[in-house]
């Protein structure tokens, strides 16, 4: 079990770089919101689901940004954890923790039964009938990621760059094989709007973007984190917005007015929208193998190991019983913590419910994130000579303004969703222990990583500007795409 060299605490092996950076927080991000929730809302706001979704953007960038100086100050796992125990206090810090860890297991929860759906719809497509029920392919999905988690961190930094590459590629080759049933009159109508109607669905559509940060969970598993968080914090949201806009492109394109409203309760969204269509075959085929295998396993694979992180660092620190802490003497993984949630994961699976799990996990995104961003203005008091590789603009201004925002978007969860958030709260806060003294990062640092040699910083910047061109790339190209949609259907 490897060691710090300041203090006895089990920590974790660093073996992620920029690539894997980014694909956990993207994967995170591209699953059950954009395939579910996110497509449902397409449902109530038509064409205007595009405004929305620009909307979320703009709410996700700054919090990326001052994730990205906290990242890139504290590369140690546990993330908004930390940021709040050193910011704010340790209560605060408690409550963040609390909330990430249910917000992730909700997340991969509800992508397990995401994957069932568009399984099931798969083996629909292809003439073969699925012999058992939605839940048990969910929790044997899961059961499948418990055991990648388990392995270790090489592995599934490798599989996620799988999984996402093949999403990506799946969706190109979609989007083209459904070019002509695209049908851009189908902009210029679509339900009414209300801005009474409009706010909740700007926050559901903005759960597409939430985990955006998921790699500062992580990042005592990240190599040379001070650069590579903020990088992959700069990307995050924009890539995150590229995707989710060039889907809800296609579905807005190909979906007749008058068939939004199935869309709006639809458990697989895009497989309604094609049956609207009257879109078959290969089509189908080629969808549900992306969103299942692709889209969902890359959710799966990120939201199963990131929370498990901030219960082995709230354990290490004294708040959660030390059990919760050991570290796999072989795979230098947080094993007790990975298992333990992984049965409260197949718990919420039981209830089969995406739109009860979506709706708890909204609350505690929101909390959490509410609480980082002011744990970023706390720590610019508490710790002004606390080295930053990059230092957000304008936090006066930015943090209060975003904290209004989410605030806001809170005010328009379901009473249900709020009320067991709360409940949740209230349970961690008994349980957790917040008064003890720190045993591990957030107390006593130990040494930050070393820089890297002038050779790797060469490597490092070309692979950021690969990433930096291609997702320039592609938000220019899903803008241009709406912009024409909106022009031709005019016309």
């Amino acid at each position: 079990m490897k060691k710090s060299r300041e203090t006895s605490a089990p920590s974790l092996k660093r073996c992620f770089g920029l690539w894997e950076t980014i694909t956990i927080n993207v994967g995170t991000v591209i699953g059950v919101g954009l395939f579910t929730l996110g497509a449902n809302v397409v449902g109530l706001l038509g064409p205007w689901v595009f405004l929305a979704t620009l909307l979320a953007l703009g709410i996700s960038i700054y919090p990326s940004l001052l994730y990205a100086e906290m990242g890139g100050a504290l590369p140690y796992a546990g993330g908004t954890y930390q940021y709040a125990s050193l910011g704010l206090g340790r209560p605060f810090g408690v409550l963040a923790g609390w909330n990430f860890i249910i917000s992730m297991v909700s997340v991969a929860s509800g992508e397990a039964l995401a994957f069932a759906f568009y399984l099931r719809t798969l083996f629909q497509a292809l003439g073969i009938p699925l012999p058992i029920g939605d839940r048990a392919v969910a929790c044997l999905g899961l059961a499948g990621f418990l055991l990648l988690a388990l392995r270790g961190v090489e592995w599934s930094g490798r599989l996620q760059n799988g999984f996402l590459f093949f999403f990506w590629g799946v969706a190109l080759v979609w989007v083209c094989s459904m070019a002509p049933r695209l049908q851009f009159s189908y902009f210029a109508a679509g339900p009414g709007v209300t801005p009474q109607g409009f706010l909740p669905c700007v926050a559901l559509v903005w759960w597409c973007f939430a985990g955006f940060e998921t790699c500062c969970a992580m990042g005592e598993e990240i190599k040379h984190p001070q650069i590579n968080l903020p990088r992959a914090l700069f990307l995050a949201p924009f890539l995150v917005f590229a995707v989710n806009g060039l889907f809800q492109w296609v579905l807005v394109c190909i979906v007749p007015p008058e068939g939004l409203p199935a869309l709006a309760g639809a458990a697989a969204p895009y497989a309604k929208g094609m049956e609207l269509a009257g879109v078959a075959g290969f089509p189908l085929i080629l969808l549900c193998l992306g969103i299942a295998f692709g889209g969902d396993f890359s959710t799966l694979n990120a939201s199963v190991s990131a929370p498990a992180r901030y219960l082995f660092t709230m354990a290490r620190d004294g708040v959660l019983p030390a059990a919760f802490a050991k570290v796999h003497p072989k795979y230098h993984t947080p094993y007790v913590s990975i298992l333990a949630l992984g049965a409260l994961m197949l718990l919420l699976v039981s209830t089969g419910s995406i739109d009860h799990i979506a709706s708890l996990s909204l609350f505690a995104t929101l909390l959490y994130y509410v609480i980082g961003i002011a744990a970023a203005l706390g720590l610019r008091r508490r710790r002004p000579d606390l080295p930053r590789p990059y230092r957000a603009p304008l936090i006066r201004l930015g943090a209060p303004v975003s904290i209004a925002v989410y605030l806001l978007m809170m005010t328009q969860l379901e009473p249900s969703g709020a009320a067991m958030g709360a409940a949740w709260c209230v349970l961690g806060l008994a349980v957790c222990r917040p008064g003890r003294r720190s045993a591990g990062p957030a107390g006593s640092f130990p040494p930050p990583p070393l820089p890297p040699s002038l050779d790797e910083k060469a490597a490092m910047d070309r692979e950021y500007r690969f990433w930096r061109a291609a997702v320039g790339i592609a938000v220019a190209l899903v803008l241009a795409l709406y912009a024409v949609a909106f022009l031709l259907s005019k016309g």
